[in-house]
């Protein structure tokens, strides 16, 4: 599978020459591109060393009882026939889940051997992250990475112009028409491919979206498999149920009633909980947005959940992709939500990767007239609230309400529209949602 640049890249290479610099843990769901990433770093070293503690069962007791990491290193470079020198080599530990010694060893490589660059990454490792008493705080750094954005797929499609116009554009200075439309089209088969590695690097190179639909169920198949992984916490059944409901109610407030009726509410909010920590699902949570931080004001008993890929989403939900890629009007392929399902998973891949993203949104409820604004992101000391429409059209009432009710400055409009304004309403493509953070300070 070819490799195509990643973003997260120019974090890692400030990572590399830090003069003071914490072990790296590479965090987010199977299959997100975390060895690739790490392994296209390692090709910047004289030496790489790549232990993974799934292939390679035995290499687990160089981390049991003594955990110094001179020690471990030194029977490494043995087993590996690769010298290890600090500044010259990199030591990378993959699926460290499956070893939890060798995460508890992360922090006495940063207090006992500083110098050495060392790195790890695994899958579903926030499960083992909980089982640990403690987890190195303050000795440890740690980068989240996600599937593809669009500006990544349009880059790795060879469309780096088109992403740099993307980037310098703003409502008050609109793409012409012809980019605009070109971009449009772009994103379309963005939504049906998604930003799966595996699915981009397919794609690029055979053009074929049918082959993708095929790779995309192993994926699929591939993650349903890992729940018998989960078996500790909850059934197999249970969360193949729960992950069912969450694409049936994407975009939705999530009611736990509507799972299945053999399940009770615990059942359901530890299968959610779950599918959460292994990063296949992301709530979106509802905030009072009375003040910052907006996670200040929350009510966990007011979420949604979106699918953490919209190729996999699509797939999940058989969405005619025909109809998709054919047709103009967004508002007619919106089906399952999938426009603001991409919005908040771009707003999530455009923000800091030194931190896990939280999303929000706001809404009233009252008798006669109920509002929604789609997310609430924070710029500063302002929140912003966005409202996402899959066409070119719509009344923008809750918009307007929310920033009266709590005096907001501007509000930003997500849709099938060029970059333009209405009064104190900022109008941004859909496929330009990682302007949102740059444009709006």
């Amino acid at each position: 599978m070819a490799y195509y640049k990643r973003d997260i890249e120019t974090e890692l290479y400030l990572w590399k020459n830090e003069s003071d610099r914490h072990p790296l843990l590479i965090r987010g769901a199977r299959q997100v591109g975390k060895s690739s990433v790490i392994r296209n770093l390692g090709s910047q070293f004289k030496n790489f060393i790549e232990v993974n503690f799934e292939q390679e069962q035995d290499v687990k007791t160089v981390f049991a009882g003594n955990l110094n990491p001179q020690r471990i290193c030194e029977q490494l470079s043995v087993i590996y026939d690769t010298p290890i020198v600090p500044g010259e080599t990199l030591l990378f530990l993959d699926e460290i889940q499956s070893c939890l010694p060798a995460i508890s060893s992360l922090r006495f490589f940063y207090e006992k051997y500083p110098e050495l660059h060392v790195i790890a990454a695994g899958s579903l490792l926030e499960f083992a992250l909980s089982e640990l008493p403690s987890f190195g705080v303050g000795r440890i750094s740690s980068l989240f990475l996600y599937p593809f954005s669009f500006g990544e797929f349009i880059e790795a499609s060879g469309a780096g112009l088109l992403r740099k116009a993307i980037a310098e554009a703003s409502p008050q200075n609109p793409l012409s028409e012809p980019v605009h439309r070109k971009a449009l089209d772009l994103y379309k088969r963005f939504l049906i491919l998604g930003g799966m590695p595996k699915i981009v690097s397919t794609y690029l190179e055979a053009h074929d979206l049918l082959k993708c639909q095929r790779v995309l169920d192993d994926l699929i198949y591939s993650y349903e498999d890992d729940f018998a992984k989960y078996k500790k916490r909850a059934s197999t059944s249970v969360i193949r149920e729960v992950f069912k409901s969450v694409v049936e109610q994407n975009g939705q407030k999530f009611v736990y009633s509507n799972t299945s009726p053999d399940l009770n509410r615990m059942q359901v909010k530890g299968a959610l909980e779950l599918l959460t920590m292994a990063g296949l699902i992301i709530p979106i949570t509802h905030s009072s947005a009375n003040g910052i931080p907006l996670g200040a004001e929350v009510n966990p008993k007011k979420r949604k959940f979106i699918v953490f890929d919209s190729g996999i989403f699509q797939r999940l939900l058989g969405l005619n992709l025909s109809e998709i890629l054919l047709k103009d009007d967004f508002q007619s392929i919106n089906k399952g939500n999938i426009a603001e399902l991409n919005v908040g998973l771009e707003l999530i891949k455009s923000a800091s990767c030194y931190q896990r993203q939280s999303l929000y949104y706001w809404q009233r409820e009252a008798k006669n007239s109920n509002a929604e604004v789609d997310y609430l992101i924070q710029i500063g000391l302002s929140i912003l609230p966005i409202e996402v429409k899959s066409g070119t059209k719509g009344s923008m009432q809750s918009l307007y309400l929310f920033m009266d009710s709590k005096n907001s400055e501007k509000g930003m409009r997500v849709s099938q529209e060029n970059f333009s304004f209405y009064d104190k309403i900022e109008v941004f493509p859909l496929y330009a949602v990682g302007n949102l953070y740059h444009h709006s300070r």
